[in-house]
């Protein structure tokens, strides 16, 4: 089940900014006119979603996980098109696609929690799909590998 949906707008001096910060000197995102964004522009989704970026209320105990425990898996992008240009409103929706257990290497247990976020024009068209891996440690990252006597 999606989490609650939020709305992105697409901004040319967002666009502009976030190309400036990546160091791109691609001209198709300096355009005067639409620019197209950026590939991982979508990324600054979650400053647009206002906790509605990842549905914690899907997760099994995700209340109760700790944030210093999470870490940043990765994250993949899938355009059903060109990237969004300026001016354009997407519509977003979380939900999660996979969530796991796999032991680590060191003894421990680590859970993967997959979330892929959905854009799609207000209409309804599908214009991108951003999945986003988190990574839970079965205890806090600074006592990750070292040994302990409890």
């Amino acid at each position: 089940m999606p989490g609650p949906g939020y709305t992105m707008e697409v901004e040319l001096g967002k666009i502009r900014e976030f190309a400036r910060a990546t160091k791109s000197s691609n001209p198709d995102y300096l355009a005067a006119d639409r620019p197209v964004s950026p590939a991982t522009f979508l990324a600054t989704s979650a400053l647009w979603s206002s906790g509605a970026g990842f549905p914690w209320d899907e997760v099994d105990g995700g209340k109760d996980i700790e944030l210093g425990r999470v870490l940043d898996g990765g994250q993949e992008f899938v355009f059903h098109g060109e990237p969004p240009r300026a001016g354009t409103r997407l519509v977003a929706r979380a939900r999660i696609a996979a969530d796991y257990v796999k032991e680590g290497r060191r003894g421990g247990s680590m859970r993967f929690i997959e979330v892929v976020h959905e854009f799609r024009t207000p209409d309804g068209r599908p214009v991108a799909d951003l999945r986003k891996t988190f990574i839970v440690t079965g205890q806090p990252p600074a006592l990750a590998g070292q040994e302990t006597d409890r």
